[in-house]
């Protein structure tokens, strides 16, 4: 492949931030493609460039496949990046920006058709000597299967969309009523979601921890960059997370690690990717879940530990170059922690709180990032997602990265938009959190015993 000139950015946020700069230190053209709500963003306002691509509402602008491939025209890209969210896992478009000569900055088209696929990736990770979560053989074709299937694998049992992420389409069923309900909405909300209303089924590990190993691959090689703990979750979606994980031992780290580098290899990645493991406590088991074809909204936590600029190296290997690294020049340092800052109201069942931000002023000091598009006076819009920004904090180990946690955020200074900084100060005060004993559904648990 030729070498990328000009990048440009299909994503708006703190990722469009993020990108425009790793761009710009490449010496690489930055353009960033901005809708009617994202006009003043801080991604246009760095970018070398920028470009119009349609109206405020995603579907307009940056889930519009033609208004993107457009832009990439008028601007005379060399190569798309699609950030996290959107369109970074749509096989569809990633084949239509290849086939119209741009670079595509992630995996190719078949690779995030097949990973992106979460039957199709359970049996791949299967094929590759993985261990997978016990479930049904393939997606759910009738009732009768799925109770059969479910009698096999004992409940409780999770029903979980075969496309997509975020927590939707899943849900925990006990019984065969409550599977054949549970079924009948996971599939109506997949179809909602990802125009697709396939489902599986899996064992429910009541107490798991949710373990997701980096990796990154030029199509013959690939290498990881150890693992991040994200079992903090507010329905299913993730809020807090770790790296390393404090609850692995060293075997079974690099037991973890090096089963997913063989499914990395497997299918010839090339790319950032994540691969999400269940991760038993108690048995000392881990479990394939799924993969994200894509960079991770937490990847700073492993940029932190590892000495790394993941976006950077996403761009290398997208122009056709091998990997700087092999694995012994990976090794990890102290401990990350990145809490996400939402405009919620955590008073409020954590509503949207969009609006203006009168007064800003974020945590600065020795181990403190910030990665945000806010800034004083900007306007967070009603039409994506809530992230303002994410708060990462790096310490020689876990208890410094909590200090130092606690320190950023009584830094910390947002008036406007209520947000989700006071659920965090008190989420950092409970036992369970700074003695590491919480799992996946700790969170909601938590919630469910407290006043408003």
């Amino acid at each position: 492949m030729s070498p990328i000139r000009r990048l440009l950015v299909i994503n708006r946020g703190e990722i469009a931030v993020r990108i425009v700069r790793a761009a710009k230190e490449m010496g690489i053209t930055a353009i960033a493609a901005y809708s009617d709500a994202d006009e003043d963003s801080l991604a246009v306002q760095l970018a070398d460039e920028s470009v119009h691509i349609g109206g405020a509402h995603a579907k307009k602008s940056y889930l519009n496949h033609q208004a993107l491939l457009a832009a990439a025209r008028t601007v005379n890209a060399d190569a798309i990046h699609p950030g996290y969210g959107f369109l970074s896992e749509n096989a569809e478009f990633a084949r239509a920006v290849a086939g119209a000569g741009f670079i595509w900055v992630g995996p190719d088209a078949a690779t995030i058709s097949r990973m992106g696929h979460k039957a199709e990736a359970i049996a791949t990770a299967r094929a590759a000597g993985v261990p997978v979560v016990p479930g049904s053989n393939g997606l759910i074709t009738s009732t009768e299967a799925a109770v059969q299937a479910a009698a096999d694998v004992g409940y409780p049992v999770l029903i979980k969309a075969a496309s997509g992420g975020g927590g939707r389409g899943i849900r925990v069923a006990h019984d065969a009523d409550e599977l054949v309900s549970g079924i009948a909405a996971a599939q109506q909300e997949a179809a909602a979601a990802f125009g697709d209303d396939g489902v599986y089924l899996e064992r429910f590990i009541a107490r798991a921890r949710h373990i997701e190993v980096q990796i990154l691959g030029d199509g013959h090689e690939a290498v990881h960059f150890y693992e991040r703990d994200c079992s903090l979750q507010r329905r299913r979606q993730k809020i807090w997370e770790e790296a390393p994980a404090a609850v692995l031992d060293p075997a079974t780290r690099d037991e973890l690690c090096a089963a997913a580098v063989a499914l990395a290899k497997s299918v010839g990645y090339r790319g950032a990717g994540t691969i999400e493991f269940l991760y038993d406590p108690d048995t000392r088991d881990f479990f394939f879940i799924e993969m994200n074809t894509r960079i991770q909204v937490e990847h700073p936590i492993t940029e932190e530990i590892c000495g790394v600029d993941l976006i950077r190296m996403m761009i290398t290997v997208a122009q056709g170059e091998p990997l700087p690294y092999r694995q012994d020049d990976i090794t990890p340092k102290g401990h990350a922690i990145e809490v996400r800052i939402n405009a919620e109201d955590p008073a409020n069942g954590f509503m949207p709180s969009p609006g203006q931000i009168s007064e800003l002023r974020w945590p600065m000091g020795p181990g403190v990032r910030v990665d945000s598009m806010v800034y004083q006076g900007s306007t967070i819009p009603p039409y994506y997602d809530s992230l303002i920004g994410k708060l990462i904090v790096w310490g020689e180990d876990r208890q410094r990265a909590l200090a130092r946690l606690g320190r950023a955020l009584g830094e910390l200074r947002l008036v406007g938009p209520r947000t989700t900084l006071p659920f965090f100060e008190t989420l950092l005060a409970q036992a369970e959190v700074r003695d590491n004993e919480f799992h996946t559904t700790w969170v909601e648990k938590w919630l469910e015993g407290r006043q408003p």
